[in-house]
């Protein structure tokens, strides 16, 4: 029985010549993306701006869908229903009314959501979510996508050379401030869940761009005298089975979280989604003409730092 091959093994896509064509639409999205961050802005929800946590217990399996039915129509704006621990066991996040006091709301919020679904639950805790709390919540995912990147570009720098780095992080940046603008041209609620999705995206697309480079390297050192843009073509074809595969397999358990995977991961899952596709894309089409711009000589493959390390180590360098 033959395989399923979706690309085949010898392609010859020359994607060098559309490098120009590439950065130029790249160009275009990261001015467009800091355009929207400071117009737009990002639509923060309740983990970022703060809100009124309530916690209960229903008398059987809680049925998260009629819960949220229900509360829907109470105007309350933003609220976040999820189920956790027992099966009876939900949180229900509302946004806080901005201009109010935070106690006189969440008294206000917690006798709504009782005119609704009555005495027949149990109240476990009501907390309010300050402003404070909002800001370090948002300080603190910044500063986690900023030090996963950085650590991906020493772990770059030192398993290859600078130029693979420098590569690297143009297509990591490329796809966060992708992703960044997708949220705010849609309007998109912007929450922890988010930072989760664009950290897994910066891992995806760090895997898949290694991949290359690491095929790169190795034809470095195979094939001394060819043309560099007809190398990272070479290189980029040799993966893209791999690469289409990948994404593919990603994409249809994505697709099955965002179609039934119900309302509360709507978000990361959609986020995920777009990441997949242009994580895939500046693997490509991003970090190979970044290399091409600054250009490696033949004599800088010998692994990176690390391996000039261990070449004076040896008495070679």
């Amino acid at each position: 029985m033959r395989h399923l091959k979706l690309i085949p093994d010898d392609t010859k896509i020359p994607f060098s010549r559309w490098r120009f064509v590439a950065v130029g639409f790249s160009l275009v999205v990261m001015i467009a993306a800091v355009v929207l961050l400071f117009t737009r802005g990002l639509n923060f929800g309740i983990d970022f701006e703060g809100g009124i946590l309530v916690e209960i217990s229903t008398e059987g399996p809680a049925d998260i869908g009629q819960i949220r039915s229900d509360l829907g129509g109470l105007g309350l704006g933003e609220v976040q229903i999820q189920q956790f621990g027992q099966p009876d066991d939900v949180l229900i996040r509302v946004q806080s009314p901005k201009g109010e006091d935070a106690d006189k709301a969440s008294q206000a919020v917690v006798s709504q959501i009782k005119s609704v679904l009555g005495d027949s639950v149990e109240y476990r805790r009501v907390e309010v979510v300050g402003p404070q709390v909002s800001g370090e919540l948002v300080q603190d995912g910044v500063l986690a996508i900023v030090v996963s990147v950085a650590l991906m570009l020493i772990y770059i720098w030192f398993r290859f050379e600078w130029q693979f780095s420098l590569g690297s992080v143009v297509a990591l940046v490329h796809d966060v401030m992708a992703t960044l603008a997708l949220f705010s041209l849609l309007g998109m609620e912007f929450n922890l869940q988010s930072i989760a999705a664009l950290l897994t995206i910066v891992g995806y697309s760090m895997n898949d761009t290694v991949i290359v480079f690491d095929r790169v390297r190795e034809n470095l050192r195979k094939y001394k005298k060819m043309d560099l843009a007809e190398l990272v073509d070479l290189s980029v074809n040799q993966t893209l089975s791999r690469t289409v595969m990948t994404s593919g397999t990603t994409l249809l358990a994505l697709l099955a979280l965002f179609i039934f995977g119900g309302e509360v991961i709507r978000g990361f899952t959609f986020a995920m989604i777009f990441g997949i596709f242009i994580g895939t894309y500046s693997s490509i089409f991003i970090a190979g003409p970044v290399l091409l711009a600054v250009g490696v000589t033949r004599d800088t493959t010998t692994g990176g730092l690390g391996g000039v390390a261990k070449e004076k180590a040896s008495g070679k360098a």
